[in-house]
């Protein structure tokens, strides 16, 4: 490398907030009747949240600071979905006194703080999903089954609580439109279940779960809308339904940019080291045990290419991204690296760990993604 500023700028995540409006417009069309709550903690930047507020989105929260956020932007706390099924004391409260009514839940110790900070709130009930792999395997920590869930409802009644509704969620990045069978039927025994104790169900909570498009293909939504809206047809009663997608809308409107700052050959294997690693806005490789897989290109674009082991900046053995990744074969230290795919579950997970800061965000309307010309810098 013959000038230390051969460099180019520090990493960015660049977010199309068209190409997020258009993806909302798809899953809206794809599941009339359903509304849409944005799962915010997977990318919860104030242009994102503003730009779904203005297109009639609704939200949904796991904590107080994240109903702060939507404040902030004028979104109606009477539309949020408190959905963390185990919540602090005192963020059930400040949610509870700022308009938020209806909260999820799957235990007897969550119904007595609930009706404690959040008297007289709709309750939600947390069901087990049945376990289908998804891309991202996220269930076990939540939920009971169908026959728990009538106690736990039979005891919000006795509390003072107000029995709303039911919940659940297939696992992230679901590429199986049928996964959302099993649970609906286990929703439609409980409705079955609690009318036999005059209690009954008014929303039904599908969850999140819908997949973006990585490097591999995924089933049209509308396949995932002719499954869900079949299923929600043969409930005992008609139900309101709801669901939270994340990564289904912000995903694929980002595109994070990154820098080789070494490459070296070890064990006969070529290793690319950028400026941004599991540790500072991919931990999702990690989650996946490296099998999820961005789309990559590189500056070079040569037409000899090469596999490399990309990895992150850090001194951490674990901060690897993926294995095998085709890349120019003479690539070097300064070359552009960029990924797509990255507008979900990246800067939000990031710290500082080692000493390196997580990407900046810019977002963009109108223009090339990979453009910065009048596009204004947020966060």
């Amino acid at each position: 490398m013959d000038r230390l500023d051969a460099f180019p700028t520090p990493p960015e995540l660049v977010i199309d907030l068209d190409r997020v409006a258009a993806a909302y417009r798809e899953f809206i069309s794809a599941l009339p009747g359903v509304a849409v709550h944005y799962a915010m903690k997977c990318n919860p930047h104030p242009e994102i949240l503003g730009l779904l507020h203005a297109l009639g989105g609704r939200f949904e929260i796991a904590s107080a600071a994240e109903l702060d956020a939507l404040l902030a932007i004028g979104a109606d706390p009477a539309q949020v979905l408190s959905s963390n099924p185990v919540k602090p004391l005192p963020h059930i409260a400040r949610q509870h006194a700022a308009g938020v009514w209806r909260y999820s839940f799957d235990s007897e110790d969550e119904l007595d703080k609930l009706a404690v900070a959040a008297p007289g709130a709709a309750v939600v009930v947390r069901l087990a999903a049945h376990q289908i792999r998804s891309g991202v395997p996220s269930e076990g920590k939540f939920g009971v089954d169908a026959d728990h869930a009538v106690t736990l409802m039979l005891a919000a009644r006795e509390r003072g609580l107000r029995p709303y509704g039911a919940a659940f969620h297939v696992g992230s990045q679901m590429l199986l439109p049928h996964a959302w069978r099993a649970p609906l039927r286990a929703v439609g025994y409980l409705m079955s279940k609690l009318a036999a104790e005059d209690v009954f169900l008014q929303m039904v909570n599908l969850g999140g779960g819908f997949p973006a498009r990585y490097t591999g293909k995924i089933p049209p939504m509308a396949d995932y809308g002719a499954v869900i809206g079949a299923a929600l047809a043969d409930l005992p009663y008609p139900v309101a339904a709801v669901c939270e997608p994340g990564r289904a809308l912000v995903a694929e409107a980002g595109t994070l940019h990154t820098t080789v700052i070494g490459t070296a050959v070890r064990g006969g294997r070529r290793w690319a080291h950028l400026d941004v690693g599991a540790f500072n806005g991919l931990m999702e490789s990690l989650e996946t045990g490296n099998e999820l897989r961005f789309p990559v290109a590189d500056s070079r674009a040569g037409a000899a290419r090469d596999r490399f082991h990309l990895t992150g900046p850090t001194c951490d053995s674990q901060d690897t991204i993926m294995f095998d990744v085709e890349l120019s074969a003479d690539l070097r230290a300064g070359d552009r690296v960029t990924l797509g795919g990255t507008g979900a579950y990246t800067t939000v997970y990031a710290s500082r760990f080692n000493g390196f800061d997580a990407p900046m965000i810019r977002c963009v309307t109108g223009v090339a993604i990979e453009t910065s010309d009048d596009a204004a810098y947020c966060g």
